[in-house]
């Protein structure tokens, strides 16, 4: 791995599982970010081994790519995830964690130096394991009723643009006409919702949390508690 990308360097962290598994064994990655103030604190909580929490590479702010757990052992980072019907995502995954303070912390854009490493990276470990575009998917996705990174800023669209995540297929300017238009019927929306991937849940108050997710990932300008028609159409591109 580290012949094919620039600035790599390791620092290993203790917390994985100790039993190997196969290369066919990995179906997805999953991007996160740090949500801490200090991108020194960061990387000492990956790796101290009272954290028990852990990646397999940690995109720093200059670019630089830190491989943390080898691809092959599962790190602990997705924690309690589901996608489709799939369930604990750390044995089945590789998770990237990318410097950023997060929500909490003055949320900053993702820069040029990060982006050109996260582009590289995935595009390495897509060819390598075959993960499918649909399978490129964020911490918001997997676990959306406690988690909301990568965020907003994350550039998915630029991602789909080097063909390495999905993304639908509208068109911004007409579909946005459709912008706060309130539909009839939710419950279409979040039946395919659930189909797409997202966990299932009857509570509205959960719903929400679903949606916003939805939205940070889909169509980030605009996060909202109601389900509007230029969502439910961006849905339907997707499905």
């Amino acid at each position: 791995m580290q012949k094919n990308v620039e600035k790599m360097s390791i620092n290993y962290s203790p917390n994985f599982n100790l039993n190997k598994r196969s290369i066919s064994e990995v179906k997805y990655i999953i991007f996160h970010y740090t949500g801490m103030k200090s991108e020194i604190g960061a990387i000492k909580r990956l790796t101290d081994k009272n954290s028990k929490v852990s990646c397999h590479y940690f995109i720093k702010r200059n670019g630089e790519i830190i491989q943390m757990v080898p691809d092959l052992y599962v790190a602990w980072h997705a924690g309690k995830s589901s996608w489709k019907k799939e369930k604990l995502l750390n044995s089945k995954s590789i998770g990237i964690e990318i410097s950023n303070p997060g929500h909490n912390h003055g949320y900053k854009n993702f820069n040029s130096k990060q982006i050109r490493s996260i582009v590289k990276l995935s595009k390495i470990l897509k060819k390598k394991y075959k993960i499918k575009i649909e399978n490129f998917l964020g911490h918001s996705d997997i676990s959306p009723l406690r988690k909301i990174d990568p965020g907003e800023k994350f550039p998915w669209k630029l991602l789909y643009e080097k063909k390495i995540c999905l993304w639908h297929n509208l068109d911004k300017k007409s579909c946005k006409k459709f912008r706060k238009v309130k539909i009839n019927n939710s419950k279409n929306f979040y039946k395919l919702l659930f189909k797409f991937g997202y966990k299932f849940t009857n509570k509205s108050s959960e719903k929400i949390k679903i949606l916003k997710n939805f939205q940070r990932r889909f169509r980030p300008e605009v996060i909202s508690s109601f389900v509007d028609k230029e969502c439910y159409l961006i849905l339907k591109s997707l499905i």
